[in-house]
């Protein structure tokens, strides 16, 4: 054997052994010393890791396809009232200026109207709400029967604020479905732009209700000052909520900064606690500003919690506000209902806890949500479609009984046609099959019905590639030429036609992975693959094994079965 074709045999077998061993490698579990090197050569076993690591799509291992709609002129409308409130604000401080106001409206989404009294006040008030009003985004007009001064959102910018509100909604259910472990999900924009919708793809969730629910779930989370002069003292001398909502309001009074919340938590006994507290509108920090939060269990009481760690920005304003309110009460706000009340004793910088009457299962969705933050706007299901697991092993089995009997007959056919040499096209063609499936597994490549047809294409174009060769084979023999330089120039000749095929196919299948949904992109990503593997297959190993064949034995070949 002439060192060359040594040295691709040493190729050929590193490959196939890496190959086999990326498809039932036990990658996806920890190691178990206690197992026997066999144990992981029995048939189960083996079946098992390849199980694990080619992963199947929706199709065929069954799921839940989600369709959803973001109500993005939520989000719009979110917008418009908080400039409403800060116009409202920046308004009151510059009443000492002259500058007087009626009332600051919003008659429509995307429209904020501020009436005056005095319409020569009107530029003032213009230049004073542009400081925080983006002129290039909101249109300005002025009216004097009535007089008012109308700030108008562009659709532009509205059209801008929907996409960003759809696109950070996909951004924050992509965090919460992989935090909730969901295997190989898919989460992108679906249909037209205007229609704001997004497509989730969840294979293998038995349970789409609870995903449903960690989709929706709001938490806003916000920490605020509870001051002591608007709630109660008990005789201990710790602050106390008010045991009606009409209490904590009369408490209130007209203070404008000030708002009246629920109080739903647990006391350190374990007895529970409700009330209204009266606490400042203003945050201290808000849950945009978390960098962690997970449930963990109670270090000094029975039961749950969620341990939190803010981001630097936020560790600097809860250290600096906790720094100069000791021995005042703070809250621990979430979706508007007060979960705890602390009297600060020290400075807290960038860790915290949340402590309330929480089950296991409570701290770990809450944590999970609190860390992926809150949908800009409400969503809404527009259509829900459940593949069954049985469904699924349907398709599995169809698919392989197709590719099996469209295998065996294409076996058949090239060792009938090609004679021994068809031999040599089978082989390549079982090792392009094992490439193909070693990448998918190494890449994580999801293996959906539209795969399969991949696959089963690959075939068809693995055996194109070894026909094209063949019979360039046999027209130099035909043309009186010997076979070894007959082989040597089939191959030459047939190189340049397949490397055009398999690149031309290839960037199509680069169109498609770009611009297709989830099983187009499997399709194209099995086609993909199964071509670069029958480069290797049909120009590399098939020319191996021919020049194998023309040389065992130490002697040149002088006839080819072809």
């Amino acid at each position: 054997m002439n060192k060359n074709l040594r040295t691709r045999g040493i190729v050929i077998a590193s490959v196939t052994v890496l190959c086999l061993i990326a498809m039932f490698g036990p990658w996806h579990k920890q190691k178990d010393y206690s197992r026997t090197a066999g144990d992981f050569f029995r048939p189960s076993k083996l079946r098992q890791n390849l199980s694990e690591n080619i992963k199947l799509g929706l199709d065929l291992k069954g799921g839940t396809h989600l369709v959803m709609q973001v109500q993005a002129d939520d989000y719009i409308k979110a917008i418009t009232g908080g400039n409403r409130d800060k116009a409202e604000d920046e308004l009151k401080n510059a009443e000492k200026d002259g500058i007087k106001f009626t009332a600051v409206r919003v008659p429509r989404n995307g429209v904020l109207v501020v009436e005056t009294p005095d319409a020569s006040k009107h530029s003032e008030i213009k230049d004073k709400l542009l400081r925080f009003i983006d002129g290039s985004e909101w249109e300005v007009s002025t009216s004097t029967d009535p007089a008012a001064v109308t700030f108008t959102l562009t659709n532009a910018a509205a059209n801008r604020i929907r996409r960003e509100a759809t696109e950070q909604a996909k951004t924050i259910i992509e965090q919460r479905i992989d935090q909730f472990g969901v295997a190989e999900p898919t989460v992108q924009l679906h249909g037209r732009e205007e229609n704001h919708q997004i497509l989730v793809q969840m294979p293998g969730v038995d349970n789409p209700e609870k995903v449903k629910e960690l989709i929706k779930g709001e938490a806003r989370l916000d920490f605020r000052h509870v001051p002591k002069e608007f709630n109660l003292i008990s005789p201990g001398g710790s602050l106390e909520p008010h045991s009606t909502e009409e209490g904590a309001k009369a408490a209130l009074g007209a203070a404008a900064d000030k708002e009246v919340l629920p109080n739903r938590q647990m006391n350190a006994d374990g007895s529970s606690e409700s009330g209204y507290y009266v606490v400042d509108k203003a945050p201290i920090i808000t849950g945009n500003e978390l960098r962690e939060a997970r449930g963990v269990q109670s270090q000094d009481r029975f039961g749950y919690e969620v341990s939190f760690a803010l981001k630097p920005v936020g560790a600097e304003k809860f250290g600096n506000w906790t720094g100069n309110n000791v021995g005042n009460y703070l809250g621990v706000v979430l979706n508007n209902e007060i979960k705890s009340v602390a009297v600060v004793n020290s400075r807290i910088d960038d860790q915290g806890r949340i402590e309330g009457q929480f089950t296991q299962q409570q701290v770990e969705y809450l944590g999970l949500v609190l860390k992926s933050g809150a949908l800009p706007a409400k969503i809404v299901y527009l259509e829900e479609r459940t593949v069954g697991p049985s469904l699924g092993a349907d398709s599995i089995r169809q698919g392989l009984r197709a590719s099996i009997f469209g295998l065996a007959l294409v076996v058949l056919t090239m060792l009938v046609y090609y004679r021994i040499s068809g031999v040599n096209a089978v082989i390549a063609l079982v090792l392009n099959l094992v490439f193909l499936l070693a990448g998918m597994a190494m890449f994580g490549a999801t293996l959906t019905l539209p795969g399969i047809a991949g696959v089963i294409l690959t075939i068809g174009m693995a055996v194109d590639s070894n026909v094209l060769i063949f019979e360039r084979i046999r027209e130099e023999l035909r043309a009186g030429k010997i076979v070894k330089s007959a082989v040597a120039t089939g191959f030459d000749k047939a190189l340049t036609t397949i490397i055009d095929t398999h690149v031309t196919t290839i960037v199509s299948a680069a169109f498609l992975y770009a611009f297709g949904t989830g099983p187009i992109k499997g399709f194209a990503v099995t086609l993909t693959i199964g071509l670069l593997a029958n480069l290797f297959t049909a120009v590399y190993v098939s020319r191996s094994m021919f020049m194998w064949l023309l040389n065992r034995g130490g002697r040149r070949a002088e006839t080819l079965s072809i």
